[in-house]
């Protein structure tokens, strides 16, 4: 935990724009240095936070990374596998569908819901991070693709499975959940599999897979900001959507939980409608960005029921010390239900 916490400590120094003769309470904008590393803390930080969730995500990590270089390395075909996956892009014949009008449509879903059609615990997702090193001598950044699915029981047990994708087919799931009953179905590389017996969801799973997402936007919204530092912030939706990819990551919602999630991304503001896209699983989805400091995030939610398809985050400017240029792809992330 002290080695870990001593790395984000040095990136935050690298991301700090003010030497320290400026004054205690100097503010200024960030440079482009400053930038690059306040994205690459972003995306560390948010790296480690999916790791508490069951697995050991450092082994997991290194393990489709060996497993993707393999491949390249290995290909004896005439065109080299791509890794990375480009940014998505919306369709220009389509009208973009305003988050508020999303949100009604998402509430008349819950109006009709049954009883029994809440959240679970657990998801199932499919994820592209890039992996970055700084330096002259850094290798070029390679996206780790991968797909998850974790559950957990009400009596505190559970179980996880993990796999490196096939590069050559990004987003085609390689593992199909026949009522509890995994297996993997195309391509792919076992990362990790355990079951949890009874009791272990306390110790694995986490204060956050333990709480219960209300169905009160306002309350959601406060929740997030509890579990996921920054996410109750007004400045920038940039945290909510980090904090909302965290929860994402512990729960599937069910359509009550759904609807406060699009009311609250409504209410929040700094979203703008693009139009329709169609995800990497081949979904339709509507999507809205926000742009920040030298990156785009956008979040596609289903225009029937505003289910959570995925988030994508691209850079918007060069970032020469990881030999990243804008416009690829820094993570993506496909929920399934």
């Amino acid at each position: 935990m002290g080695a870990a916490m001593g790395d984000e400590l040095e990136l935050l120094r690298a991301a700090d724009p003010a030497p320290a003769g400026a004054g205690r309470w100097r503010d200024r904008p960030l440079d482009a240095r400053a930038e690059a590393g306040l994205i690459r803390l972003l995306h560390h930080t948010r790296t480690r936070r999916a790791g508490r969730r069951l697995m050991l995500r450092a082994e997991a990590a290194v393990l489709a990374l060996v497993a993707v270089v393999c491949f390249l390395l290995s290909d004896a075909g005439s065109s080299p596998a791509v890794a990375a996956p480009g940014p998505l892009v919306p369709h220009a014949d389509t009208r973009p569908v305003p988050l508020a009008e999303l949100a009604r449509r998402a509430e008349a879903r819950a109006r009709a819901a049954a009883p029994g059609d809440g959240p679970h615990r657990g998801s199932h997702v499919q994820s592209w991070y890039l992996s970055m090193q700084e330096g002259p001598d850094a290798a070029p950044p390679v996206t780790v693709p991968e797909e998850r699915i974790t559950r957990w029981n009400a009596d505190g047990s559970g179980s996880e499975l993990v796999v490196a994708t096939d590069p050559r087919h990004p987003g085609r799931p390689v593992i199909h959940d026949d009522d509890g009953h995994w297996r993997t179905v195309s391509d792919g590389k076992v990362l990790h599999r355990r079951t949890y017996p009874a009791g272990s969801e306390a110790q694995h799973g986490g204060l956050a897979s333990r709480t219960r997402p209300p169905t009160d936007p306002a309350k959601l919204r406060a929740e997030l900001a509890w579990l996921y530092d920054g996410a109750g912030g007004t400045r920038s939706v940039s945290p909510l959507l980090q904090a909302l990819s965290s929860f994402r990551g512990e729960w599937t919602p069910g359509p009550r939980e759904t609807a406060a999630v699009v009311r609250m991304l409504a209410d929040a503001g700094g979203l703008r409608p693009v139009g329709s896209v169609t995800d990497r699983l081949g979904r339709r989805g509507e999507a809205y960005v926000h742009d920040g400091a030298g990156l785009r995030q956008m979040v596609i939610l289903d225009p029937r029921t505003g289910e959570l398809l995925g988030l994508e985050e691209t850079f918007t400017t060069d970032q020469p010390d990881f030999k990243v240029k804008a416009g690829q792809v820094m993570s993506y992330e496909a929920w399934l239900p």
